[in-house]
């Protein structure tokens, strides 16, 4: 018998052993219930996820000799053993039979009657006794959301910084793809820094990022299209840095910002960032042509951010009178910076002739929180209704803050509040909408208070947010092994397809430099 015959037979022979070890596990038959919720992670009890969502991984979270835990909707069922694993497929076919069945759970406080949900029950073996836990719900909403999320990752330690990438993830499954790799153009002598990834209208094709110290420059991707801009110009305060996409032109609104920081040794915020001066420019990617938008002395102008039709900007501003008494503008920053409160304002523009007209105040934080506050990130729903922001008692990088939420304003009946059903009593930071708006992802430190990682919500037609949850995972297990930060979590309608070493070709040239011009008139 030749090789290629024996290997068919010892196959074979396999194959029922093979399908016996990966048939499903059994559930305990001899057990205690309980009214008691399980413990599990990452945290999905009662939370609503997106039909085309990857698959929900758990494990539990509490010492137990083994567990055994099962999916139901319908007539179809998953049970997984030790961890809660489902495959894709499985997976899929349990999500069509939720949305088709509409069966209730009337023992279930934690999904609606006849809405579309699975139920979890967990079982746990302690001391050779099968407990059976209080079964929950998943409720899945016919709302689906964007196929991929991009975002950087990053050490949160300043010893490894340079150790980043962007990267890109389908929420669809677990595929994860590098963007651009930081390392590409830094060494030990000379490193660099990538930030501030962006794209116009969840267009992958449409985007930029910054690169720092070695091989400055900003990054322009228009439809193929690849060029680096040197931002730098005598007539205005820095290249520039936080974007924000014009919704269908060539424009990109910035702030240009000196920004500082301090490391504290005995406050819970360890880090806090501030800018000595600040602005917002226009930047026209055809004519590579800037100009200032604001240019006050006494206000610190940061995050722009485009309403969907294109005809109003916000930005968050603080009143910053100087003081004459101390020369240098970081000094007298720093003496103040914990009494830096933000609001938000809004320009109008019109595109026929680019030109912005008078700010105007729409978040005042001082009537929102005792003391005051800062209302940074402003971030227009995609049908208009809803302006979110995050919250926090003061300062300009609510990332580092403990204490910063995010809020909401209904721009139709003006009322504003906390959304307290997606907070947490760690930080919420940088947030920003689905192309649909049927959901939100944010940056949240809840798990560790240390690492910040996407989590979702899905808002219902009232404004109403459900519980959020964490960018599922192959392994549940995975995020507590990983020591990076998810930074700046951004929807795209498909993956970016340019290739890392294309960016850093690009990098290493020089910049197509800026040419200022006036600033538009109000």
């Amino acid at each position: 018998m030749d090789i290629h015959n024996k290997s068919r037979l010892f196959l074979l022979l396999l194959l029922p052993a093979i399908l016996l070890v990966s048939c499903s596990p059994s559930l305990p038959k001899d057990y205690d219930d309980s009214n008691v919720l399980p413990r599990i992670y990452p945290d999905y009890v009662g939370v609503t996820i997106p039909v085309n969502i990857a698959p929900l991984t758990f494990e539990l979270d509490e010492k137990a000799d083994a567990m055994v835990a099962r999916y139901t909707s319908g007539d179809c069922e998953i049970v997984c053993a030790g961890k809660m694993q489902p495959k894709l497929a499985a997976w899929r076919k349990l999500i069509a039979v939720a949305l088709n069945a509409k069966t209730s759970t009337p023992d279930s406080s934690l999904s609606t009657p006849d809405s579309p949900h699975i139920q979890v029950d967990v079982f746990a073996r302690h001391d050779g006794c099968w407990t059976h836990y209080h079964p929950f719900t998943i409720n899945v909403s016919s709302d689906s959301i964007d196929p991929w999320l991009s975002y950087r990752l990053i050490p949160p330690s300043y010893v490894s910084y340079e150790a980043l990438t962007i990267s890109q993830r389908c929420l669809e499954n677990y595929d994860e793809r590098v963007i651009y790799d930081n390392m590409l153009c830094g060494l030990e002598v000379n490193g660099q820094c990538i930030n501030c990834h962006s794209y116009q209208q969840y267009n992958p094709q449409r985007m930029q990022f910054h690169a720092r110290q070695n091989y400055g420059g900003t990054v322009i991707a228009y439809d193929g299209e690849l060029k680096k801009v040197n931002m730098k110009n005598d007539s205005i305060i820095s290249a520039g840095v936080y974007p924000a996409w014009h919704p269908w032109m060539k424009l990109i609104v910035y702030s240009t910002n000196h920004t500082y920081q301090n490391f504290f040794t005995v406050c819970r915020d360890k880090i806090e960032v501030y800018d000595s001066e600040s602005d917002l420019i226009a930047y026209d990617i055809n004519t590579d042509e800037v100009t200032n938008i604001e240019n006050r002395s006494d206000e610190l102008e940061v995050f722009p951010a485009w309403a969907p039709d294109g005809r109003t900007l916000y930005f968050s501003s603080a009143r910053f009178v100087r003081n004459d008494s101390i020369k240098d503008a970081t000094t007298d920053v720093v003496a103040r910076y914990d009494s830096l409160h933000y609001n938000i304002f809004c320009k109008s523009f019109d595109p026929k002739t680019k030109k912005f007209g008078p700010r105007r105040l729409v978040i005042v934080t001082d009537s929102l929180l005792v003391g005051g506050g800062s209302a940074l990130l402003p971030r227009i729903s995609p049908d208009g209704r809803y302006l979110l922001f995050s919250m926090a008692p003061y300062g300009v990088f609510h990332i580092w803050h403990h204490a910063a939420d995010l809020w909401m304003k209904d721009l139709q009946t003006g009322a504003v509040r906390p959304l307290d059903e997606v907070n947490s009593p760690d930080t919420e930071s940088y947030h920003t909408w689905s192309s649909n708006g049927k959901w939100i992802v944010f940056s949240s430190r809840r798990d560790d208070g240390t690492f910040t990682r996407p989590f979702f919500s899905h808002i219902d037609e009232e404004g109403v947010f459900s519980k959020p949850f964490e960018l599922p995972c192959a392994d549940p297990d995975y995020h507590r092994q990983f020591m990076k930060c998810y930074n700046i979590p951004e929807f795209l309608r498909s993956p970016v397809t340019y290739r890392p070493h294309d960016f850093a070709r690009l990098l290493k040239g020089e910049g197509v430099p800026v040419k200022y011009v006036q600033r538009l008139s109000e």
